[in-house]
């Protein structure tokens, strides 16, 4: 069945924008006075809404009363919604003037998460990451990369997957899960990374891809968690097994992008740290930059030297971070308006970092643009102009999302 639906103030599609570079706000299509049409779940057109309705006259029509704006759904490309517990300890003790490396270093920090998540039942997870991914869905977020990294051992690794795994055959949104075993190094490793990742790598990643229970790698590149030399070893062999690979790298410290960009990892994480050195090395490889501004206003840290990677002709995409301890918020477009601000970003690039741009740093393309043949995945807002959204800067949240053939309104996204 085709599905008419609009009329739309404005429709952004974000056609015809690149993967890198600068871009500046003309460079934005907006189609005013537009409507959407949809069948089997894929975009038919996005045109003027009056012509639409003499196009397509057997589409069932989904008017919308009010002035609204549609963009392509956000996608959230590095998330941890899969944990157990509160460290609003950490957060006090950081207000109080200590570093995460000094709380970590004391018994807080990853492994004060670890500790609560692996009492925590599979099933209690599943609940707690589903309640998350739902809200990020009602803000507009419809696909979510979400990590493991709170069971720093075998068979809480794979606990962690499953819960994700059943959540997300619950929720509507789409739920990307990433291995992120190699988060820190668990008490009974310490001063012996390469014997725990072997571990990992012999015995957990060989598990997760005979169980399909996800297809992405990461490692925490930094003092305290694993070195690069380390991290090349692992990231290899996830490769050979048939892994995409991620990084997290410079956050505290440069010196990762060479190892990204060697290894062709999807995406390097983090970047607080980058110096020109890094930017220059990431601009002549493919691997997409994440900047991840709430760990920045969790941390009381530098954001990630956004501005000088476009216009070094990098990538750029922003994410939310969203954990119980360096970045709790949670929220990516607050997040995103107040980087763009900091960092002088354009609201294009502030949009092509949470849409198309982020669909890349996940391998997905079928999903980002408002185009022919790109799933019908969008968010609706009311308002009449669409830099409204970024402005104030989180607190308007979507009317609508469509995904998977439903137009969902805010009740239906309050029930959820």
């Amino acid at each position: 069945m085709q599905y008419l639906i609009g009329p739309f103030q404005q429709v952004i599609t974000m056609a015809g924008l690149s993967l890198r570079g600068p871009l500046s706000d003309e460079q934005l299509e907006i189609v005013s006075l537009a409507g959407i049409v949809v069948e089997n779940d894929t975009i038919v057109e996005a045109g003027n809404f009056d012509r639409l309705m003499n196009s397509y006259p057997e589409a069932q029509l989904e008017l919308l009363k009010g002035e609204y704006v549609a963009f392509p759904s956000m996608i959230d490309v590095h998330t941890h919604c899969c944990w157990a517990g509160s460290r609003a300890g950490d957060y006090a003790a950081r207000t109080g003037g200590k570093s995460y490396l000094e709380i970590a270093a004391t018994g807080g920090g990853i492994m004060d998460t670890v500790r609560k998540t692996r009492a925590a039942t599979k099933e209690e997870l599943a609940e707690l990451t589903l309640e998350r991914a739902n809200t990020l869905f009602a803000r507009g977020i419809t696909t979510i990369e979400i990590k493991s990294g709170y069971g720093l051992s075998v068979d809480e690794e794979l606990k962690l997957l499953e819960a994700i795994q059943k959540a997300g055959l619950l929720s509507p949104a789409d739920l990307i899960p990433t291995c992120l075993a190699a988060h820190t190094i668990p008490t009974g490793f310490r001063g012996d990374e390469r014997a725990y990742l072997h571990l990992m790598r012999t015995e957990l990643l060989p598990e997760i891809k005979k169980r399909g229970l996800a297809d992405r790698v990461d490692i925490f590149i930094e003092k305290g968690a694993f070195s690069v030399k380390a991290a090349r070893e692992y990231l290899l062999k996830a490769k050979e097994l048939g892994f995409d690979v991620v990084v997290h790298g410079d956050q505290f410290s440069s010196g990762t992008a060479k190892l990204a960009v060697e290894l062709e990892a999807v995406s390097i994480d983090h970047l607080e740290a980058a110096d020109e050195g890094e930017i220059a090395i990431l601009a002549k490889g493919n691997v997409i930059p994440v900047a991840l501004p709430g760990a920045s206003l969790g941390l009381g840290e530098p954001f990630a030297p956004a501005r000088k990677l476009l216009d070094a002709g990098t990538s750029l995409v922003i994410a939310s971070d969203w954990n119980p301890g360096s970045a709790p918020m949670g929220n990516l477009v607050a997040q995103a308006s107040i980087l763009g601000m900091a960092q002088k970003l354009s609201m294009a690039e502030v949009w092509a970092a949470l849409t198309f741009r982020a669909a890349a740093a996940l391998g997905l393309s079928d999903r980002g643009r408002l185009e022919p043949g790109m799933k019908a995945d969008f968010i609706i807002y009311s308002t009449n102009d669409y830099r409204e959204v970024l402005y104030r800067q989180g607190e308007l949240i979507p009317s609508y999302v469509f995904k998977n053939n439903i137009l969902y309104n805010r009740a239906l996204l309050n029930k959820i």
